[in-house]
Formats: C-alpha cells, structure tokens, sequence
C-alpha cells in the first residue's frame, strides 16, 4: 500500500515544473570581438563588434556596434563599413547592415566615403548593394544618389539618380 501512495505520488509530482531548454537549443549572445566570413581559404568579410546574438545552430546572427569592418575583394582587404547593426548569414556569407552605415574604400587617393542606411552584400555574386539613398563624400564635396550597386566580380559600378554637384580638378 505504501508503496502504491509513493508511486501515485511520484506520477503526480512528475508533471511539474518545466524542464529547462536544451544549450543547443538557445542563442549564443557574445560580448565584445571579431566575426570573419571566409569561403574555404577565400576571404569575404570581418568585423569588430560590441555585441553579437548567434541562432542555436550558429548559421544566421546579429551584430551591433560593427567597427573596423572589412570587406574584401580577390581575398585582399577592399573596404571598410562601419554599422549599427549587421545580420549575417555565415552559411552563404551573405549580410545586411542597417542603421548608421558608413564605408571607405582602402587606399583611396580621392578618399571617398558612404553614408547609407541599408546595405546589402550578397557573396556568391559579389554584389554590394546601398538601395537606399547613399551620400558620397570626396575632397569636401558631396553627391546624393538614390542607390548605389557595386560589382565586384566585374568591377562595374551602378549608380542611380544623381542630386547634387561636384567640381572636378585637374
């Protein structure tokens, strides 16, 4: 008999609480570091970030505070970006950064930089894409053009509808 109650008891007691989810199951929240998105030995991104969220099974995540980004084209460093926020996507290497977005090109003699909102890498086309309006600056100078798109496989470069002029030196 005692031991019916105990068994009785114990399958009561048995549903309660709520066992706890799984590690592989929760977000890798990082604090401080560097990301790299590399296709085998080729290069394709890097930043320095404050904060990073990363899914259960490390395929997508979340960056805020991007600094000392690099894009790179052929495997050597291209670009810099800088952004508040990145989404990446570390299966494809493709990203999005949002929110304050500013980038340099690397050894640029004219110096020129981008202010955006939205940018879009996709990496198996090589296509940088800033579908938002962008502000180009160069020498003091500065170009309002509603969309950017930037080949890198081709080294073609789109640009939408221009405002704005620019006085060019000789």
């Amino acid at each position: 008999m005692a031991f019916a109650a105990y068994l009785t008891i114990g399958i009561i007691l048995a549903g309660r609480g709520t066992p706890p989810v799984p590690p592989a199951m929760q977000a890798v929240n990082l604090l401080g570091g560097h990301v790299r998105g590399n296709r085998i030995t080729t290069r394709s991104w890097a930043f320095d970030y404050d904060t990073a969220e990363l899914s259960p099974d490390g395929s997508t995540g979340t960056i805020n505070g991007v600094h000392h980004g690099i894009i790179f084209k052929n495997g050597k460093p291209y670009m810099t970006i800088s952004a508040e926020h990145v989404s990446v996507n570390t299966q494809s290497l493709d990203f999005t950064a949002l929110g304050k977005v500013d980038i340099e090109r690397i050894d640029d003699t004219q110096k020129r930089s981008f202010d955006t909102d939205l940018v879009e890498w996709t990496n198996s086309t090589k296509m940088l894409l800033m579908p938002h309006p962008c502000y180009v600056h160069t020498e003091g100078q500065t170009l309002k053009i509603s969309q950017i798109t930037v080949n890198f496989a081709t080294n073609e470069i789109h640009f939408g509808k221009i405002a704005g002029s620019v006085q060019l030196k000789k």
